[in-house]
């Protein structure tokens, strides 16, 4: 079992940036696949990035060259750098990790995102 906590979400304006980060409850070295999802109001949740043991990443095309997902086994984190800001980012952000050899996932509780001038 492993527990993920989310955190750094908050309110923004247009324009600016946010870091969020996940911590795990134990080593995420066998969650081979760990992501970021994200639900606005509304909307249904949807895939914002996702980042492999070996640091392949994906991004969702409204977020590319603008977010950044990364990766620290050793400290058993994974964060998402969110630059350029927009309002319809706004939307509570979840953590994701996958033991894709056992069929596993975990979901964190969320984080609020706010975009608002």
């Amino acid at each position: 079992q492993v527990q993920l906590v989310e955190s750094g979400g908050g309110l923004v304006q247009p324009g600016g940036s946010l870091r969020l980060s996940c911590a795990a409850s134990r080593s995420i070295f066998s969650l081979s696949i760990m992501g970021w999802y994200r639900q606005g109001p509304g909307k249904q949740r949807e895939l914002v990035a996702t980042i492999t043991n070996g640091g392949r990443t994906n991004y969702a095309e409204s977020v590319k060259g603008r977010f950044t997902i990364s990766r620290d086994n050793a400290k058993n984190t994974v964060d998402l750098q969110m630059n350029s800001l927009k309002p319809e980012d706004t939307a509570v952000y979840y953590c994701n990790g996958n033991a894709t050899v056992y069929g596993r996932a975990y979901w964190g509780q969320g984080t609020q995102v706010t975009v608002s001038s």
